[in-house]
Formats: structure tokens, C-alpha cells, sequence
């Protein structure tokens, strides 16, 4: 396919695509599907070769979100029945971080529910920081707090964070209708705050609540342009108890176009796959390894993965490695500053104008009996999933 050349191309130049090439990835039969992998493998091999870096998370506080983002189990008013809790411990989180190192994870994810940290919350986490950093050499930390304030992105910093995650989500045309507690441009704003700070950002979206494929595109653009070191591309885990349980609009083929896109317009990023990789790409799990250089390892926030195990098994059955932490991530330009749009060629525009969604073979049926409310782990007396 000339597209795919021409993708391929840009991909080696970190050139953008144009938004008329990032839309017809996502229209792309099933047919091609294999072409289109095979196409997007060739870019995430000539930046990250056949490494995948493994992240853990540690939910730090879960449930009693006083904000309403309709895809969250952890929203304001929730009936999903996860588990809730206040602030963990340093200890507490440490060793619940422990697991995830030992399983193999280069990076930990520290995450709290709620809008955004006080200056009180700041101090805690960089207490946790320090007790994870004082017991694992190498090892990365990522905060996840929600919206930051004026200057609490250089205390995390200076507490030893490494990278700080923000996702976008959604396009900003939709976005008010997934969440109105804030604003798209809230969370643009704290991504900013991060690479100010001297942060690596980490930004991503949520596919499958509904959005076109234009919704898709302007996302991805948009995270183009505000260039974080990391993108994580989430599947909507449709958690019963949420406005958008009812939302099971992705098949594994999609799911794997819109990796391939993201591939294609963010290069040499680390791609990550996210949450819902188990409920939605389930079987087609290891051929997204060829489009993604990063997962998270065992369980998510509030609901679980599979086992930690059974991860490392899929990637070393698909010809992969676990990155160390003795090797750097990223490419020697975006390592040194630079970032993924530094050398475009060409310029995309983030527009809101309407897209019709590829139609898949099938509206797929709702696997239900693959979404399990996580009950072991942080906040339990049970073990991690790791």
C-alpha cells in the first residue's frame, strides 16, 4: 500500500502525517490489518528495537474522587463497588511497589484519586518517592495526582520523581461530555506544568467511549504538539456502576489500528498499552507488542490484569525483551530534550470537524466476564498481581 510506504517513511524522518493519513490507518480493512502491523513494527523497531519497558502502578488512595469523569470507576458518586481507601503509607507503598520490580517493571507509577494534590499531599508522595528510590537503584518514578498547582511540579521533581502523567483522553471537541468537573484545558495546563518542571511527560488518551475517528486523530495530534516522552493508549475498561458501561465499541483489529496510528504520528515515543488490553486485544495481545514498546505489568488501578507472569511469557514468546534499567528508553535526541515533533517536516492541525468511526466487521458483544473489580494488592491484605 503507498500509504503505508509513505507512513513507514515518515516514521523513520519523525515526520507528521497528515491528518487524511492518520484517518485512513484507522479505515484500513482487516484485511490489511497485518500489513498495517507489519508497516508501524518496522517504525517502533528502528526507535526501540525489540525492547519492552515494563511499568507497575500503585493506586495511592482509591475511590472518593470528587470529580465526575464518566469512564472512572473511582468517579464522584460511583457504585462500582472497588475498593476504597485513604492515603498509603511510605512503607506501604514501597512494598507494594516491590512486587512489580521484582516481576521485572523499570518504572513505578504512583497514582492518587482526586482532582488534584494539596501542598500536604506533595509531601507525602515524596516521602513514598524517597522510600522507593532509597530500596531499588534505577528505578523510575512516574506521578499521577491529578491536576497540578503553581510549583508543585518542581517540589516532585526535586523529591526525585521522574515523569509525571496527565492524560488528555479525549478530543477537545468531546471532551465536555465526559467529564465537567474540568476542562480539557486543565489537564493541557498540568501537562505543560510537567515538562516545565523538567519532568518527562506522560500524556495518553482513552479509546472506545464512543469517539470518531476524528476524535481519535485531533487527540493524538494535540499530543503531538504538547510532545510528552510517553503516550499510554488506554481501551475503556466498560466497569458496571459508570456512565459508560454500556460502551463495548472495540474489537482486537481496532484496537491494533489505533496503536498503529499513534505509532505513526508520535514515532519515537514510548507507546504504552494501558488499561483494557486484556478485555479488548485479549488473544491479539503479543501482535501489539509490535506497535508498543511498553505495558503495564499484573494488575491496573481497580480492576485486574493478568497474571504478572503470563506477561513476560507473551513477550518472550513473541521475540521480545524486557528492557532493563540499565538501558535508556528513549532515543538519544528526545533522552537529550529533544521531542517527537522536534524535527517535523510537515504540520498537522488539530481540527473538531464531525468523523463518521470505521465500521468493524461485527459490533462486538460485551465481555463482561473479562472485567474483574481488583481485590488484592495495595490497599489489601492479599498479594499483588505481579
Amino acid at each position: 500500500m503507498d500509504l503505508l510506504t509513505t507512513l513507514v517513511d515518515k516514521g523513520l524522518r519523525r515526520e507528521l502525517p497528515t491528518r487524511e493519513e492518520a484517518l485512513a490507518v484507522l479505515a484500513t480493512s482487516d484485511d490489511d490489518l497485518l500489513d498495517v502491523v507489519a508497516a508501524a513494527g518496522k517504525v517502533r523497531r528502528h526507535w526501540f528495537g525489540r525492547r519492552v519497558k515494563l511499568n507497575y502502578l500503585v493506586n495511592l488512595k482509591s475511590g472518593l474522587c470528587p470529580e465526575d469523569c464518566s469512564y472512572c470507576s473511582q468517579r464522584l458518586g460511583s457504585t462500582t463497588g472497588i475498593l476504597k481507601y485513604t492515603w498509603l503509607k511510605p512503607d506501604e507503598a514501597s512494598k507494594a511497589a516491590a512486587a512489580g520490580l521484582a516481576g521485572g517493571a523499570k518504572r513505578v507509577c504512583l497514582v492518587a484519586s482526586g482532582r488534584g494534590p494539596t501542598d500536604r499531599d506533595v509531601d507525602r508522595v515524596a516521602g513514598t518517592i524517597k522510600a522507593i528510590k532509597d530500596q531499588n537503584e534505577g528505578v523510575e518514578v512516574c506521578a499521577c495526582l491529578g491536576l497540578l498547582s503553581d510549583g508543585q511540579a518542581e517540589r516532585l521533581r526535586e523529591a526525585g520523581a521522574d515523569a509525571y502523567n496527565h492524560n488528555l483522553n479525549t478530543s477537545e471537541a468531546t471532551y465536555g461530555g465526559i467529564t465537567t468537573t474540568h476542562t480539557y484545558e486543565d489537564r493541557v495546563d498540568t501537562v505543560q506544568k510537567a515538562h516545565a518542571a523538567g519532568l518527562s511527560a506522560c500524556s495518553g488518551l482513552i479509546a472506545g467511549m464512543g469517539e470518531s475517528d476524528a476524535d481519535l486523530v485531533d487527540v493524538v495530534f494535540s499530543l503531538r504538539d504538547l510532545d510528552p516522552d510517553s503516550v499510554p493508549v488506554n481501551f475503556l475498561i466498560p466497569v458496571e456502576g459508570t456512565p459508560l458501561a454500556k460502551e463495548w465499541n472495540l474489537t482486537p483489529q481496532r484496537c491494533l489500528r489505533i496503536l498503529a496510528m499513534v505509532r505513526f504520528v508520535c514515532p519515537d515515543a514510548e507507546v504504552r498499552i494501558a488499561g483494557g488490553r486484556e478485555v479488548h486485544l485479549r488473544t491479539m495481545q503479543p501482535l501489539a507488542l509490535n506497535l508498543a514498546n511498553s505495558i503495564f505489568l499484573g494488575d491496573y488501578l481497580t480492576t485486574e490484569g493478568q497474571a504478572g507472569q503470563a506477561d513476560l511469557d507473551m513477550i518472550a514468546d513473541a521475540g521480545f525483551e524486557i528492557e532493563g534499567t540499565d538501558q535508556v528508553t528513549l532515543p538519544e535526541h528526545r533522552a537529550a530534550g529533544g521531542g517527537c515533533g522536534a524535527s517535523s517536516a510537515a504540520s498537522g492541525t488539530c481540527g473538531t470537524e464531525a468523523g463518521a468511526c470505521a465500521s468493524d466487521a461485527a459490533t462486538p458483544e460485551p465481555r463482561t466476564d473479562l472485567v474483574t473489580v481488583r481485590r488484592r494488592g495495595a490497599g489489601t491484605d492479599l498479594a499483588p498481581n505481579a
